[in-house]
């Protein structure tokens, strides 16, 4: 109001009004802009938080695949090592009858001993190195897992966050629009105002032309009036001169 009272005509004021509304609708779309671009940010984080998702479902099934590993070598090494008790229980059995019936084999049986425990002593490094080895590759996994957990938690905290942009996003464009609406109001009311106070003003101006020719009307018709009256009052004179003249 102040600013529109800066201004002089109605034609002044107006143009004032209209370029505020346009300056508002540009604002209006500048947030329209924003929201679309803050839309898209959270389409793509949605997105990834379903690759991680799925990443993160690929690594437990990974670790479960593992864990059943390490079970069936549980029991093979348990079967392995069951299997050693019987045969060396065997072999010591054969090794008995081999020396109360043949004296001449023993060394022989004790060469094929020896052998069976290289082997197994062998097996039994093999199985550790391999039990190792899956140890290994289940911390791993923990870890990826702990580590796709942490940036699985990071990307809902990415999420969160943009939901809060764009219901601030969304409350601003509503406050913009209720503040274009009400200024709207105010600038239509303005300008209904200001056409009705030029309307009225041209209806003075024209009462006011009216009332000039009126007087202009009035006035010729005074100076035709004195005119006559100078032209009565010069011939009354010379009459009373000609009057005084005669006496």
């Amino acid at each position: 109001m102040q600013a529109l009272n800066t201004l002089s005509t109605p034609e002044e004021k107006l143009a004032a009004l209209c370029k505020k509304y346009a300056d508002l609708l540009e604002e209006s779309r500048n947030v329209q802009k924003q929201m679309k671009i803050l839309q898209k940010k959270q389409a793509q984080i949605v997105k990834e938080k379903v690759h991680l998702q799925s990443e993160h479902s690929k690594a437990i099934l990974a670790r479960s695949k593992l864990e059943s590993l390490c079970r069936e070598l549980q029991r093979h090494n348990k079967t392995l090592k069951e299997e050693n008790v019987q045969q060396a229980r065997e072999e010591e059995e054969r090794r008995k009858e081999a020396t109360a019936h043949f004296q001449i084999t023993l060394n022989e049986i004790q060469a094929q001993l020896e052998q069976h425990d290289i082997h197994n002593a062998r097996l039994r490094q093999e199985n550790i190195e391999l039990g190792e080895k899956l140890k290994k590759l289940i911390e791993q996994y923990s870890m990826r897992e702990e580590h796709i957990d942490k940036v699985f938690k990071h990307k809902e905290v990415q999420q969160q966050l943009v939901d809060v942009k764009l219901h601030q996003t969304s409350q601003l464009i509503k406050e913009a629009d209720e503040k274009h609406q009400r200024e709207r109001e105010f600038l239509l009311k303005e300008a209904t105002e200001s056409r009705h106070k030029y309307e009225q003003m041209r209806q003075q101006e024209v009462q006011l032309k009216q009332q000039l020719s009126l007087y202009m009307d009035k006035f010729e018709e005074f100076q035709t009036t004195m005119a006559k009256s100078n032209e009565l009052f010069t011939t009354f004179r010379q009459e009373m001169e000609k009057v005084f003249a005669y006496f």
